[in-house]
């Protein structure tokens, strides 16, 4: 490795992040494990440079920006795998899912990207169970008729959340929380860390805990740079983001914890939804994952082993 290399490595979210965290680890064990001939420059929050956090891979895809950490489901129309992760109440437990894509499923969705896209995709950090916030607790399907939710920019998401009565609402993280606190949107979905560290529980203190959707952020590298980076220093950076994933995943998981009684303690209202109405919910989607399951191949979905509620 001929000393230095500096990897530019972007991200969308302020300092309380587990992936704003993940991404320091990252940093820290790749300056470690080369001896310093590698360094990270960190661009955490690429939305107070004035971006939307949904530039951040096109600037990767680009090379203006080496890697970042993002949503699996931006990418799901563009590699059909990656959908496997927008199903709702269908993904295996968390423990189960982060072992399966540290193993074949992660290899062959790492290949799958790489075939239809100019990523490489060298991890995988957990981007949170999602829960549904409104200003009012949804009991089932008919209670979600006719409110405005906002969703990521995934097809499989909207056609979901309308199946369920939504009326779905692409709207970039930047612009998340003006959208909640001024009502633009009757409701959102997202993991519990990011519900407290948005504050988007200060307009819509209702939180039902559906766990619809487990989420992914893939580690996306710029492929051609990476690949014309000398052998050690790409296994480097593949060994810091293994430490960085389960740094990551870690911090997740603490989060989860730490928030559920920020949350409390700020006024915001928990509510857990009975197997009776977890089942409603299921049920509403079923035909829709059957409908995203259809376009997925085969041995994906048998690495993902996919759980036999979906109805086909």
């Amino acid at each position: 490795m001929s000393a230095p290399f500096r990897i530019v490595f972007g991200g969308y979210q302020g300092p309380a992040s587990v992936h704003t965290r993940g991404a320091e680890v990252f940093a820290a064990a790749l300056t470690r494990i080369t001896d310093g001939d590698a360094t990270v420059e960190l661009r955490p929050n690429i939305t107070a440079e004035g971006h939307k956090a949904a530039d951040l891979l096109t600037l990767v895809e680009q090379g203006d920006i080496h890697g970042c950490y993002f949503s699996s489901s931006y990418m799901a129309g563009r590699v059909a795998s990656l959908a496997l992760f927008d199903m709702p109440f269908a993904a295996p437990k968390r423990d189960a899912l982060f072992t399966r894509l540290d193993g074949d499923l992660g290899v062959y969705i790492a290949d799958d990207v790489a075939r239809q896209t100019g990523f490489a995709v060298l991890g995988y950090w957990d981007n949170g169970l999602r829960h549904i916030s409104a200003r009012r607790a949804l009991t089932g399907p008919d209670d979600c008729k006719g409110l405005s939710l906002r969703t990521l920019a995934s097809e499989d998401h909207q056609r979901a959340f309308r199946a369920l009565g939504f009326d779905p609402r692409v709207i970039d993280v930047k612009d998340l929380p003006t959208a909640v606190a001024s009502g633009e949107v009757d409701a959102q979905e997202n993991p519990l860390t990011n519900i407290y560290n948005f504050g988007l529980h200060r307009a819509q203190p209702e939180i039902t805990l559906t766990g619809h959707l487990q989420g992914v952020a893939p580690v996306w590298f710029h492929r051609a740079t990476l690949e014309s980076w000398p052998a050690d220093l790409r296994q480097a950076i593949r060994d810091a983001i293994t430490e960085a994933s389960i740094a990551q995943r870690g911090f997740a998981l603490e989060d989860d914890s730490s928030c559920t009684q920020a949350l409390r303690a700020d006024g915001a209202r928990l509510h857990s939804p009975s197997d009776a109405q977890i089942r409603a919910f299921r049920d509403a989607v079923a035909a829709e994952n059957a409908s995203t399951r259809k376009r997925i191949e085969g041995p994906a979905l048998e690495l993902f082993e996919q759980p036999q509620e979906i109805a086909v």
